[in-house]
């Protein structure tokens, strides 16, 4: 981390204090000028007439270091209300403010949130309104540097969120700050090298951070998945030195449960493709290969932590997908525990193989939902880039929960088609089903893969996050580390459950 944050809504005034800086917010209109002036002459504070003339015309933001009071540096931040404004603008503007702050000895921020009803428009609710600054502030202050030799100290800095409502915002630091928690936990498990987060340490750590007294950790390991007779996670699992595991994360809330939620993520901790090898650029960060676990991971610390009343079961296939003489090859056919074969035709195609049996033993749990989380094509971000997640349902009134809640959150899937015609694109002539579709849609054909191991009687959807989860220029709070994607939006889900 960047800062030891500690975000408050005290009402004490920190602008006495020495290494303050204070953040406004001004929205772009007529009164500008007016609205601007006004709150300079309450802070005594002058800026030159430059500084105001360049703010109220062009520029977005003014950084002002004040030597005759308090506060010691001034940002004013100008909001154009266009149709570039999103629910996003808060939590993307903070996350890169925060490090900009590094060095600048400044150990106090008051951010003085905006009014809620100027922004009702764009923001559902007040609540979370006030957690986009705060999610900030913690996307913000995130790094990962446990492998650096020399680290760098790390100060205080106390955020001071000034604003009317007290009650929602004590209210929503508490909850997000819990949430942002399992956040933080996701990425470090998504960044983690392959080294040192083979399959066995992957279990390890989740069962150090998830101990609660409402969290039961089950660990199948390679003895009880031959009893069980989970060919397909068996076989990718194959040729490492590092055995395979499937991790079942079981949260029963204190109060009772409204809905029985099974999340399947998929955790393949290193992908180098099996004996369909990638190239040396594609195996880069195929650490992070393992993202839909650490989602679903993530998920479940968040729902323990704010104690959501909803039961769910976090089903993750653990595995590492290497190349050796024991290795499964493509033409193998591999049997499931469903008692379905699957004709394999790419080995670097084994996502979908493990989350077959892994779908199969969340069906049999008989939940209200499945939902599944899978870094499983390249496909889906030619379709949809880094901004969107895939979106894969015959469901209609549970594509229209999970856009809704990714639209809130920012977290956002796209739905996809997902028609009976794609079907037929792995139908397979020797075995019941084959790993690989016929050439074009390969982000919905490995979803029809998928759709095969699901009990058709439960509702189902299946999340590709392939191009969101990993690093991407596109947020100031995706740019520099994999970025966590659904934990945020499964929180929102669930709790709207």
């Amino acid at each position: 981390m960047i800062f030891k944050i500690d975000i408050k809504s005290d009402q004490k005034n920190f602008l006495n204090r020495r290494g303050t800086a204070l953040l406004k917010f001004f929205r772009d209109k007529k009164s500008l000028n007016k609205e601007v002036t006004q709150s300079l002459k309450d802070l005594h504070i002058s800026l030159n007439n430059l500084q105001f003339e360049e703010f109220i015309a062009d520029n977005d933001e003014i950084w002002h270091y004040n030597h005759k009071s308090s506060p010691d540096l001034l940002i004013l931040n100008k909001i154009k209300i266009d149709k570039n404004l999103t629910v996003d603008y808060f939590r993307d503007y903070l996350a890169g403010l925060i490090p900009k702050l590094k060095g600048k000895g400044i150990t106090h921020l008051q951010v003085d949130l905006p009014e809620y009803n100027e922004y009702s428009d764009i923001f559902k609710e007040n609540q979370t309104f006030i957690s986009s600054f705060i999610e900030g502030i913690y996307l913000g202050n995130y790094s990962f540097d446990v492998y650096k030799n020399e680290k760098k100290a790390v100060s205080k800095l106390t955020v001071n969120l000034e604003g009317k409502d007290q009650k929602i915002l004590k209210r929503s630091i508490s909850a997000t700050g819990k949430i942002m928690d399992a956040v933080y936990f996701a990425r470090d498990l998504s960044i983690e090298p392959a080294i040192t987060l083979t399959p066995k340490e992957l279990v390890a750590r989740t069962r150090n951070s998830l101990r609660s007294a409402n969290i039961k950790l089950t660990v199948f390991n390679k003895r009880e998945l031959i009893k069980r007779k989970m060919g397909a996670i068996l076989a990718v699992g194959s040729a490492s030195v590092n055995e395979p595991y499937l991790m079942i994360i079981h949260y029963k809330p204190k109060a009772k449960a409204k809905k029985k939620i099974a999340l399947v993520g998929k955790g393949v901790t290193y992908d180098s493709g099996g004996l369909s090898i990638k190239t040396t650029k594609q195996m880069i960060d195929m650490n992070a290969d393992m993202s839909g676990a650490s989602t679903v991971i993530g998920t479940i610390k968040a729902a323990s932590a704010i104690e959501l009343p909803v039961e769910i079961i976090g089903v993750i296939p653990a595995v590492e997908n290497m190349v050796s003489g024991g290795s499964y090859k493509p033409g193998d056919i591999v049997r499931t525990a469903s008692g379905k074969s699957i004709e394999v035709q790419d080995t670097d195609a084994e996502g979908r193989i493990i989350l077959a049996d892994a779908l199969e033993y969340a069906s049999n749990q008989k939940p209200d939902e499945i939902i599944d989380f899978a870094t499983l094509t390249g496909a889906v971000i030619v379709a949809l880039g880094e901004f969107l997640a895939g979106l894969f349902t015959q469901n209609e009134d549970l594509a229209e929960r999970i856009i809704s809640s990714g639209e809130t959150t920012y977290e956002r899937v796209w739905r996809m088609p997902f028609g009976n015609e794609f079907n037929s694109h792995v139908d397979s002539k020797i075995a019941d089903v084959a790993n690989l579709g016929r050439g074009y849609g390969g982000a919905i054909t490995a979803g029809k893969f998928l759709e095969r191991f699901v009990d058709d009687k439960i509702p189902w959807a299946h999340i590709d996050i392939a191009g969101c989860a990993i690093k991407h220029k596109y947020k100031n709070y995706t740019e520099n580390y994999n970025t966590g994607f659904g934990v945020r939006l499964m929180v929102k889900y669930l709790s709207n459950l």
